[in-house]
């Protein structure tokens, strides 16, 4: 089949089938499949929601005509055959996050307004699988030589811990080539490494802050810090993005507010660290011991690049490496704040190691790294990213944006070779009533799922004429 023949195709299986393509959207959002742990049991290892919605797509694969393994309930897969058992892979997650406050529609429950798809997982990513494996199975029934096995993973844990992955990969040998229909639109080639650290002062001796805490998780600029210390509240001048209050008996609270963000774009974010650090070190608030603890957090959080505490360093492929100070804490008599940098080829993760430790040591401090994952890199020009991109500009007609690298991290890392490959088109904007992941009132627009869909067809049509092995 040629190409127009083949989108043709694709196109016309999508009307024909849109509303089973919504049903069986509707059959997996309607199970809150949110990790629990505490409720783990044998098949279900990351709680009864993960293990009931990967029973379910597995039941829809089937559904398919495909042969589905469920592995006890850690990850499950769906193959159609080729003519050899060498794969071709696709992966999405079945898990997805708590639904949280602020819904104005039902969360697990798909509705139809205005040409969107809401609910939990209807985009982040039950939505974009549920569309892939429509697309595996209008692939199997065009007139295309399909050379290798095209294997549909089911992920159960992706939004925590990818502990499905690291079992599946363990158990099984990786695809050839595999995509995750789980980011953004044209195709993404490379995902930085992340590294975590944990900076602890030695004892404060007569602490001036009594008590100190600054964000939630590791990886976010904080948007909410403060300290109790020994002050005069009235005696404290006012500052931008600063509040301060008595607390009794010759204490101050100060409270910074800034601007919450993700590790991986920290530009959008105002670090209320950075906010409270800085204020804490300019009016005194501090003993000497803290003073230099507070300045090395301070050349941490004021510059993302990393050139406060010696890292900053970018390459062709990912740019600047960046860097955030997530959380601070009193801890004991300690105070430790913790760091997450996302870093390119053109650094080691020991050279980051070796520059923050100097850094430590200088002020009797510690450093201890505490997750490690290397840069995931394909090259852009490598034939699976040409053919993706390809499929991309065939379908949609634009050629304004190219393979991209980011900053987080999808399971595509997590194999030998692959990319995330949509659904998301951030360029187009959508209704300030529609969600994103993640987020209440979650949403994806229905021609954004058909588009994503054709594109899907054409791509795993051409993928099958490349040599993978």
């Amino acid at each position: 089949m040629q190409r127009e023949e083949i989108i043709s195709a694709a196109e016309a299986y999508w009307d024909e089938n849109r509303d089973a393509i919504v049903a069986d959207i509707a059959k997996l959002v309607e199970i809150p499949s949110t990790e629990d742990l505490a409720a783990a049991a044998p098949g279900a290892p990351y709680g009864p929601g993960p293990a009931a919605a990967l029973e379910k797509a597995l039941e829809i694969a089937e559904g398919m005509g495909m042969a589905a393994t469920n592995c006890e309930g850690h990850i499950g897969f769906a193959d159609l055959p080729g003519e050899t058992d060498i794969q071709l892979g696709i992966i999405g997650h079945m898990d997805v996050v708590p639904a949280g406050p602020g819904w104005s529609f039902d969360p697990f429950k798909v509705t139809e307004k205005d040409g969107f798809l809401m609910g939990r997982g209807c985009l982040d990513d039950k939505g974009p699988s549920v569309v892939a494996l429509h697309a595996v199975k209008c692939l199997a029934g065009l007139d295309v030589p399909r050379p290798y096995t095209i294997r549909f993973l089911f992920g159960a844990n992706e939004e925590t811990s990818m502990a499905d992955v690291a079992w599946y990969l363990e158990n099984y040998d990786s695809p050839e080539f595999i995509f995750t229909p789980d980011a953004d639109f044209p195709v993404c080639y490379g995902e930085k490494g992340g590294y975590d650290g944990r900076i602890t002062s030695a004892p404060i001796v007569d602490p001036v802050i009594l008590d100190i805490s600054g964000g939630v998780v590791t990886n976010a600029v904080p948007g909410e810090a403060w300290a109790l210390v020994r002050a005069d509240a009235s005696a404290l001048p006012a500052a931008e993005r600063i509040t301060v209050e008595g607390a009794g008996d010759g204490t101050a609270r100060i409270d910074a507010t800034g601007v919450n963000a993700h590790a991986a774009w920290p530009e959008r974010g105002i670090s209320a660290i950075m906010l409270l650090t800085n204020y804490l070190l300019e009016n005194g608030l501090c003993n000497q011991q803290e003073r230099e603890f507070l300045e090395l957090v301070r050349s941490l959080v004021s510059d993302t690049t990393g050139a406060g505490v010696g890292i900053a360093t970018a390459d062709e492929y990912f740019g600047p490496l960046t860097v955030v100070g997530g959380t601070i804490r009193k801890e004991g008599d300690c105070l430790v704040q913790t760091l997450d940098s996302r870093w390119p080829t053109s650094i080691t993760a020991d050279e980051i190691t070796a520059a923050l430790t100097k850094l430590t040591d200088a002020i009797g401090a510690t450093f201890e790294n505490t997750l490690l994952m290397v840069p995931f890199l394909v090259k852009p020009e490598d034939p699976e990213i040409q053919v993706l991109q390809d499929a991309f500009q065939a379908v949609t007609g634009d050629t304004d944006h190219a393979p991209f690298t980011i900053g987080g991290g999808t399971y595509a890392r997590e194999f030998k070779k692959g990319a995330s490959f949509g659904i998301n088109m951030p360029w187009i904007e959508t209704p300030a009533w529609v969600g994103g992941e993640h987020a209440p009132d979650e949403g994806v627009a229905e021609d954004l799922l058909r588009t994503s869909f054709v594109i899907y067809v054409l791509a795993l049509a051409e993928l099958q004429a490349l040599k993978l092995a």
